[in-house]
């Protein structure tokens, strides 16, 4: 899904600025929203890939204007909401993401690939400014849960992740600092030989 969160490699929002010795929370309701989502997550009502697919769905102005406990807010509001007032009671959620996989991984360290073009209606882990660009796989990083499946009640689908390193220019051009790039993690459907 393309939205507002997805603003990796966007260009006009300004700088990334962090706060001199900034904590954790700046307000007190921020660290009640932190244990509030972190106990609902602990007791399965519904799993990580829910709640950040529930953020995305956030109005665009809400999402800019609510900061980061705000946008967890928002997303609990509206997962509670969409199961009539009251989350879900699942199994006690397992706080590992990693499964064990039969087959062997369909890439190896060293391997060129390319992403897919890959245009969801729902929850996708490939961020937009790599999708369609060509790079090299560091790392085979096993096997976890796919989160386009699990964000919306499909089954875990696990599958391999690799860490893909993307030169800076065949993310962002000419425009890119010289001898930059960048790694990120994948899952194998995002991937295809290069």
């Amino acid at each position: 899904m393309d939205g507002i969160y997805d603003l990796g490699g966007r260009d006009g929002f300004g700088d990334s600025l962090a706060e001199r010795d900034e904590g954790v929370f700046h307000r007190e309701w921020e660290r009640r929203v932190f244990a509030m989502t972190s106990l609902l997550l602990a007791q399965g009502c519904f799993n990580a890939d829910e709640f950040r697919h529930a953020i995305e769905r956030l109005d665009p102005v809400a999402y800019l204007a609510d900061g980061y406990y705000g946008r967890w807010l928002g997303g609990v509001e509206r997962l509670v909401a969409g199961a009539g007032g009251r989350p879900r009671r699942g199994r006690i959620a397992d706080r590992s993401a990693a499964r064990a996989l039969a087959g062997e991984p369909r890439f190896a360290p060293g391997a060129p690939v390319r992403t897919r073009n890959l245009r969801r209606s729902g929850h996708t882990r490939l961020p937009g400014y790599a999708r369609a660009r060509r790079g090299c796989v560091e790392l085979v990083q096993g096997g976890w849960v796919l989160p386009d499946s699990n964000a919306h009640g499909e089954g875990e689908r696990p599958e391999y992740v690799y860490a893909v390193r993307f030169a800076g220019e065949e993310l962002w051009g000419e425009a890119a600092e010289p001898g930059t790039s960048v790694v990120v993690d994948l899952f194998e459907s995002y991937l295809e030989p290069a």
